[in-house]
């Protein structure tokens, strides 16, 4: 039995989620020389960014990163997948068409998304292979849903998720070193009005990276982090960095 000393990777895999509009793809661009596979084609104003042309299929994305693994990325530290909810539509196209299955749904008792477990852990394996062979931090954008939560320990409750199949949701989160969700700080205030009380939430300007996991969202890292990073509209990428470089 051979052994050996692990420790965690100064590189991360990361998937970033929040509502529209709260500058998920400008953090990105703050990103150290970032490339993005931009399959949603959405980039806010005054923001330019190097992108992968005519990725818009799920064997365009895995022949780029074939050539990333091979040939490496000299100009760029950061991959980008802008988002990953656009990723999985590719993900299932590939799968039905290799299948001759007019929908994902086609093959009873959900079989059609257990098989695509297959060609997301594919994905997962290319892009934690880089990341360990060329150093690139991979990050990973997605959109939010709300879903329903049936936990042994509490009544049914809601939460903010990654906007996947719970499927994929789970391989990619399992290999995520970071999975934070973008948004306000939110605080629920109760007005007193004498005989009738009023309760309401309230947020500030700021945005906020939330990286230890709630009931009200999904979140974890395996950095040690604080439970959430203050995003400026000036953010600097080293207030993230320093919590894993050297590591």
């Amino acid at each position: 039995m051979k052994t050996e000393r692990m420790r965690s990777n100064s590189t991360p895999v990361m998937l970033t989620f929040g509502q529209e509009g709260r500058g998920k793809t400008t953090l990105a661009s703050r990103f150290p020389r970032p490339l993005f596979f931009p399959y949603e084609r959405g980039i806010p104003a005054n923001i330019e960014v190097d992108a992968v042309q005519n990725i818009d299929s799920f064997g365009a994305t895995m022949d780029v990163l074939r050539h990333i693994y091979t040939e490496g990325a000299p100009n760029h530290d950061t991959l980008v997948f802008d988002t990953a909810d656009a990723l999985e539509a590719h993900v299932i196209e590939h799968l039905c068409t290799r299948q001759g299955w007019d929908n994902i749904e086609k093959p009873p008792y959900g079989k059609g998304w257990v098989m695509a477990d297959d060609l997301w852990r594919q994905f997962i394996r290319s892009i934690t292979a880089i990341r360990d062979k060329h150093s690139k931090i991979i990050l990973l954008i997605a959109h939010t849903t709300i879903e329903r939560i049936d936990d042994p320990r509490a009544p049914t409750f809601t939460s903010y998720q990654p906007k996947l199949h719970k499927r994929a949701r789970a391989l990619l989160m399992d290999a995520c070193d970071i999975v934070a969700f973008l948004a306000e700080d939110l605080r629920v205030i109760t007005d007193d009005g004498g005989f009738r009380e009023r309760t309401r939430a309230t947020a500030s300007n700021g945005r906020y990276l939330f990286v230890e996991g709630r009931p009200s969202f999904a979140a974890k890292n395996r950095f040690a982090m604080p439970e959430k990073i203050a995003i400026p509209m000036d953010f600097n990428f080293s207030e993230l960095s320093k919590f894993w470089s050297g590591k």
